[in-house]
């Protein structure tokens, strides 16, 4: 039980910190963020509960191709919030597309042959 505690906490203080850190400085946020803090944590984890690193293997390889669908709402947020009139919309309307995105990715790695 104290082991999952330590994983929630450490995990959710990451994303609680990037969110402080934003309100004071941006760019530092930013870089943060757009770190892959999640998945290294969850490397650590997986690594710690199975030692399996064939599994991190796997694992880091769907990501790396799982993150490429995600980039877009990025670029297209700020345009988004303009557009559509503020956050919701706009964010609404990125997940929308990562989710699309999502799909085409997976039908194009299926006619690629890459196995995930």
């Amino acid at each position: 039980m104290t082991y999952y505690l330590i994983k929630l906490f450490l995990s959710a203080g990451v994303i609680v910190m990037v969110t402080e850190i934003a309100k004071r400085n941006n760019s530092a946020a930013s870089i943060i963020h757009s770190l892959p803090l999640t998945s290294l944590l969850a490397f650590i984890w997986i690594y710690l509960e199975t030692k399996d690193s064939a599994l991190i293997g796997r694992h880091a390889f769907g990501t790396f191709w799982f993150v490429l669908p995600t980039l877009p709402m990025f670029l297209l947020m700020p345009w988004l919030i303009k557009k559509l009139g503020g956050f919701w919309p706009a964010f609404g309307t990125g997940i929308m597309l990562t989710i699309l995105l999502y799909f085409l990715t997976m039908r194009l790695l299926k006619a690629a042959g890459v196995n995930l």
